[in-house]
């Protein structure tokens, strides 16, 4: 039998930098009027901006809009050691 890569599917479409649509969404981590963090297919993302606010989530198809004035938008990682544990996972252990 053969294996198949799964392939991870995430995009954003900005529109004006006053409207975000993202995809590949698998969790909203919080919100507020400076700062929304997704959890994303492709790893955690930061959009900083003001007067921001979700407009529409729908997790059961990985959508999320954001509106608001959008200054950055950064992704994040977690590293993890060779034992693939992450530095939080072993600080609560």
């Amino acid at each position: 039998m053969e294996e198949r890569a799964i392939t991870k599917s995430h995009k954003i479409t900005i529109n004006n930098r006053k409207e975000a649509n993202i995809t590949g969404v698998i969790d909203v981590i919080s919100f507020d009027v400076e700062e929304v963090k997704v959890e994303t297919e492709l790893g955690p993302l930061v959009i900083k901006g003001n007067d921001m606010h979700v407009k529409n989530l729908n997790l059961e198809k990985g959508q999320v809009d954001v509106e608001g004035h959008m200054d950055s938008f950064i992704y994040t990682h977690v590293k993890k050691n060779e034992n693939g544990e992450s530095f939080l996972s072993r600080m609560f252990k």
